[in-house]
């Protein structure tokens, strides 16, 4: 049997992975234990120590009464519905038009898109802001759906791989057959685009339910709350309530953790099957 040599490139490589380990897990565990101490018990031992008993629900029932958690899923689900309704509409139909058909005003088109990407966000919220409140929208629920969705290029350019490995004879069979442009879209393409739609709803939903930026900026209502902005009834000016947010992360974070466990095989194949593509 040959002798194992354990070099020091091996020993920064498995230190390096330790420290990984410890970067990704301390934040849940520090979660974890403090959401099960009551505000005495929070108040006199320390954060990282193991709380009394892991049985101790009384700050998950505080989160979902004095909080409002359940409305804040149901605002949250509802935006992620219309959102990812429309936004697979106009991403298809995007996507369709550039892999599609050719015109002159085709890279311009494709072009803006990624111009959009570059500029950064936070220069352009004083317009945008401006244009919500002109429309009516502010502290509605339609001010986040109209923003999230619009057509992004990563989703364009996710279909546009699947696009294009669709051969064009299948249109050209149908024009036979007379199908209108809108007929092929609805009856072939779309069908096709399936895998990637799945890819594209498993992120965007996730990037949706993470988001606390937009709900919090443009629905301060406390009835349209979603699940991220709940966190901010539990802080005050000088002070919070740390062991009650630290229970509303974990009752939040856990539809998240449940669907990216279930689903990642989807995300990994949908991107690398439209990268391959």
């Amino acid at each position: 049997m040959g002798t194992f040599k354990f070099g020091v490139k091996d020993v920064i490589k498995y230190f390096t992975l330790l420290i990984g380990v410890f970067v990704v897990l301390f934040p849940p565990y520090v979660v974890i234990v403090n959401a099960f101490k009551s505000t005495d018990e929070f108040n006199r031992s320390s954060s990282l120590a193991l709380p009394d008993s892991f049985l101790n629900f009384d700050n998950f029932v505080t989160v979902f009464q004095r909080g409002g958690l359940v409305s804040g899923f149901a605002n949250v689900l509802i935006i992620i519905i219309i959102t990812l309704t429309l936004n697979i509409l106009f991403g298809t139909m995007v996507a369709y038009v550039l892999g599609r058909f050719s015109f002159k005003l085709k890279p311009l088109v494709f072009g803006a898109y990624l111009v959009a990407t570059v500029i950064p966000s936070i220069t352009t919220q004083v317009a945008t802001f401006g244009i919500i409140k002109n429309l009516g929208l502010y502290n509605t629920l339609g001010a986040p759906i109209v923003l999230y969705i619009g057509a992004d290029v990563i989703q364009i350019i996710l279909y546009l791989q699947f696009i294009r490995n669709i051969p064009v004879d299948l249109d050209e069979n149908a024009m036979v057959e007379g199908a209108s442009l809108f007929k092929i879209y609805r009856s072939i393409i779309f069908p096709l685009l399936t895998p990637a739609t799945a890819t594209l709803v498993i992120l965007k939903t996730i990037s949706i339910y993470n988001d606390m930026y937009i709900p919090y900026l443009y629905m301060p209502k406390q009835s349209l709350g979603v699940v991220t902005t709940v966190l901010m009834r539990f802080q005050g000016v000088n002070t919070a309530d740390w062991n009650l947010i630290c229970a509303a992360i974990l009752l939040i974070l856990l539809p998240t953790v449940v669907l990216y466990f279930f689903l990642q095989r989807y995300i990994f194949e949908g991107v690398a099957s439209g990268a391959v593509k």
